[in-house]
């Protein structure tokens, strides 16, 4: 059993029926998986919780399970880690990182905020456990729009690390906050022009948009909003197609809550492919799965000096929201 690839890189038995074996090692070992939206389908079925990161960081502190797998990528499992210490948090595999986050170191954060003092520092939950221990109240897609229209109307705020959510919520709320220039590399590719082509061909259809998109693209949405908004809209909406302006890992469970609708894929500028899909959460696999239960690694771990800083500003978003 070899970790140094960032992930358990031992042999899989063919033969092996993996979901039962999945299965049957979650019982043994009292672990729970969960899975964000955008991961693969079969790895979102074989999950107990599957959600976005308001969600499952919500489930995840309320568990009492001896071992918490998070499939999505690194600082999911890093958000795991700070609300459950005493818990043993494993993920798939360590490379999956996150553009977004990425784009965003602490040090160079650090710097900002102290080029811009007496500003309070909103983040976006993608980002790293450094980075979270920086900030005053962290937010997701979901509940950031909340979150800072809770806050006094003068305050000034820092805002990152997606430009394009935090364009957004400055154009909804009149706000003028200081925005981090980054972006999640999946959501900066969608293209106006294919989407406008796509709704000619489907002229019925409901364009349904992430606020981490561009603001060219969320000017033509029905509705913008979190994966699980989107969800959520989709659900209770009585149109029967709808244009999907996000990472494609959700339509699997917008198909499997309506069956009898058509969820289209918007494709990406530069790519002839159908849909937009992250590479590094399409890095979680059944088999990296497998060997993560069966040899408990990779385990997530987090600087114990940061713990704390880093869970101040969750807990805060999770009392607002």
């Amino acid at each position: 059993m070899n970790v140094e690839k960032g992930f358990v890189d031992a042999p899989v038995d063919s033969s092996l029926d993996l979901a039962a074996e999945i299965r049957k090692l979650k019982e043994e070992k009292n672990a729970v998986v969960l899975a964000h939206y955008y991961t693969v389908g079969a790895i979102q079925d074989l999950a107990d919780f599957v959600g976005d990161s308001l969600a499952l960081a919500r489930i995840a502190e309320k568990l009492d399970n001896d071992i918490i797998v998070m499939c999505g990528v690194h600082f999911m499992g890093e958000t795991v880690k700070i609300l459950c210490p005493a818990k043993k948090v494993l993920v798939p595999d360590l490379n999956a990182g996150c553009s977004l986050a990425d784009s965003c170191k602490p040090e160079d954060l650090r710097s900002f905020i102290e080029a811009h003092p007496g500003h309070t520092v909103v983040s976006y939950v993608n980002t790293s456990a450094a980075v979270k221990a920086l900030t005053d109240i962290v937010v997701t897609s979901g509940n950031a729009m909340k979150v800072v229209s809770s806050l006094p109307a003068d305050e000034k705020i820092i805002f990152g690390p997606d430009r394009n959510l935090g364009n957004y919520i400055n154009s909804q709320t009149g706000r003028e906050m200081l925005l981090w220039d980054g972006a999640c590399h999946v959501h900066e590719q969608f293209s106006l022009e294919k989407i406008l082509e796509l709704k000619k061909q489907h002229p019925e259809a409901k364009v349904l948009v992430h606020p981490e998109c561009p603001r060219q693209v969320r000017i033509v949405a029905d509705k913008v909003g979190s994966t699980a908004v989107l969800l959520d809209y989709a659900v209770a909406s009585d149109s029967r197609e709808f244009i999907v302006a996000t990472e494609s890992g959700i339509l699997h469970e917008m198909r499997k809550r309506c069956p009898e609708k058509a969820f289209i894929p918007a494709p990406p500028a530069d790519s002839t492919c159908a849909c937009n899909d992250c590479s590094y959460m399409k890095l979680n696999t059944l088999e990296k799965l497998y060997n993560t239960l069966l040899y408990e690694q990779p385990e997530v771990h987090v600087d114990e000096a940061i713990i704390d800083d880093a869970r101040r500003p969750i807990v805060r978003m999770l009392e607002i929201s």
